[in-house]
């Protein structure tokens, strides 16, 4: 009660305990009650290193934070985990990406990284959930340890070791003896960084003739190929004209290697007239207005032809021993070869292109179905295709191995314990190894089958049965 205007002690006591409540509320939750933002959900196939308050990130930027993380269904691994974004975070669109990623080195302090997706598919609508789809999980430790068995563990050793020796090996005597005197003796670690002081003006030069090969125009290049193509196509429907061509090509190439030596002496000018060509046709548009004018001036010199070629006769003459076979034949003898493996070339064409056809069917009739199917798998049915579910996967796995300092890839290992004992086979020292896991092994998925398939060299790939995708048996082993 107030007396004569002041606060009795029962009042200030309480109002001093609200102020401390609310600033423990603030300080703790760092949040204002009553306000519930912009939230989101999104389901992962993985999420237990995922935790509530955990931070969600767009390009490094902190723009939210985790507010509940739960399971999905009673018989699936996946989780829905629900968000609160602030301003900075919006707007997000229908293709939105969320991927969890580790903080720093060691598993653990995880956040959720967001791509906002592209303005042409729509704005996600506040309170809808992003599919598994468009979500990824960090690859756990088991799952790289269950991958990475002893005899591929070996394996991989074994070609890290020979690769090394490979590039770091001094060549023995006289291994290098063919090759160029500024590499001898170098090992094939220090010859690659010798190629790099030259690799910047080839790939110059490079760069210069994959820029011109595209042409003028925007479709150039492909109507190249399809150009090419259809060319192809009608040379392997008349392989007896081909044939023909070539034979009358030969014919014809001969006849210009009996005149080799006048032949040569022509190339030899011709440089020089392709040099004058250019302003002499410039000077010849010009003239056209007068040269019109000056046809039907010559018209009484055209009587005068008759005469023309009369006094011409001599000149053709001298022509045709040019072009005689004692001039020409030693050019003709000098082309023969390139003819014949022309000739070779055209044979092992014909051959070739029935062998492409086959392999274009069986990626057209048998490959690009398979990789179209989706394969169900239980809890792990990701809904999506074949083929974009391995590439998910590879990315995913890529991603996993990065490191913050720019350093290189890591692999991380995290050791723990449980009740499951796991006993491997024999290994080369004689003995198995044991270990606990935390859960009893799955088995592999799908399970490795008795025997390799057969393989029938005979048989065309694209006559062959499509494989039944979800026929595999998967799950439990001993």
């Amino acid at each position: 009660m107030r007396r004569g205007g002041r606060f009795s002690r029962l009042q200030v006591g309480l109002f001093t305990i609200a102020v401390i409540a609310v600033a423990t509320f603030f300080a703790f939750t760092k949040d204002i009650p009553f306000t519930k933002g912009y939230e989101v959900q999104a389901v992962f196939d993985n999420t237990s290193a995922l935790a509530t308050n955990s931070p969600v990130r767009i390009a490094g930027v902190e723009v939210g934070k985790v507010k509940k993380v739960e399971a999905a269904a009673t018989d699936s691994t996946a989780s829905v985990v629900t968000m609160q974004l602030n301003d900075e975070a919006l707007p997000l669109h229908e293709d939105t990406e969320m991927k969890i990623r580790p903080r720093i080195f060691l598993e653990g302090n995880f956040f959720v990284d967001v791509k906002p997706g592209t303005p042409s598919s729509g704005e996600l609508a506040e309170g809808s959930t992003i599919p598994s789809t468009q979500t990824s999980a960090p690859v756990q430790i088991d799952q790289v340890i269950g991958l990475l068995k002893s005899d591929t563990r070996q394996d991989l050793r074994d070609l890290l070791q020979g690769y090394g020796g490979a590039i770091a090996g001094k060549p023995a005597a006289g291994e290098d003896s063919d090759q160029d005197p500024s590499t001898q003796g170098e090992t094939a670690g220090q010859s690659l960084n010798d190629s790099l002081n030259a690799s910047a003006q080839a790939l110059r030069g490079t760069a210069i003739v994959n820029d011109s090969l595209q042409g003028t125009e925007g479709r150039d290049l492909s109507r190249l190929l399809r150009g090419f193509g259809k060319v192809s196509r009608a040379l392997g429907r008349r392989e007896s004209e081909l044939q023909g061509l070539i034979v009358n090509f030969n014919r014809t190439t001969g006849a210009l290697a009996s005149e080799e030596a006048g032949l040569r002496r022509t190339i030899n000018f011709l440089p020089r007239v392709l040099g004058a060509a250019n302003p002499a046709l410039d000077s010849l548009n010009a003239a056209l207005p007068s040269t019109r004018a000056f046809a039907r001036e010559i018209i009484p010199g055209v009587r005068e032809t008759p005469a023309t070629i009369a006094a011409t006769l001599p000149w053709i003459d001298q022509t045709r021993q040019l072009v005689s076979p004692a001039e020409l034949g030693g050019l003709v003898n000098d082309l023969r070869p390139a003819v014949d493996d022309l000739a070779q070339f055209t044979d092992g064409t014909v051959d070739f292109l029935p062998q492409a056809d086959l392999f274009n069917r069986c990626f057209l009739d048998n490959v690009l179905p398979t990789g179209d199917k989706v394969i169900a798998d239980g809890d792990l049915t990701t809904g999506v295709t074949n083929y974009r579910e391995l590439f998910q996967g590879f990315v995913g796995f890529a991603g996993e191995t990065q490191n913050f300092d720019g350093n290189g890839a890591y692999t991380r290992f995290q050791t723990g314990s449980g009740d499951t004992t796991v006993k491997t086979g024999a290994l080369k020292g004689g003995s198995p190894q044991f270990a606990n896991a935390l859960r009893r092994p799955l088995g592999s998925r799908p399970a490795r089958p008795g025997k390799q398939p057969p393989y029938v060299r005979t048989e065309a790939c694209h006559l062959q049965k499509l494989p039944d995708l979800n026929s595999a048996r998967t799950g439990g082993g001993p």
